[in-house]
């Protein structure tokens, strides 16, 4: 399973619209960018209380990183 995949997974286990997800994936030299969309009423259920669920993927992804020596970064976009 990919980065984009499993951002892609989670995002769509959060979300009541999962069918509007896309995840896009933007490579660096350093840094892989993970552009994540969802439905205008989901982005909350995205973000979570104080940006806790958000913190929680980025989390997830400066895991995934060290097992691929890649750093990844999320943005949530409107």
């Amino acid at each position: 399973m990919t980065v984009k995949e499993l951002v892609t997974e989670i995002a769509k286990t959060l979300v009541d619209n999962p069918g509007e997800v896309t995840v896009r994936e933007v490579a660096g030299e350093q840094v892989t960018v993970l552009e994540l969309r969802v439905a205008p009423g989901d982005l909350g259920k995205v973000i979570g209380k104080q940006g806790r669920t958000a913190r929680s993927i980025r989390t997830l992804l400066g895991a995934a990183g060290m097992k691929q020596n890649r750093r990844f970064t999320l943005e949530i976009l409107e």
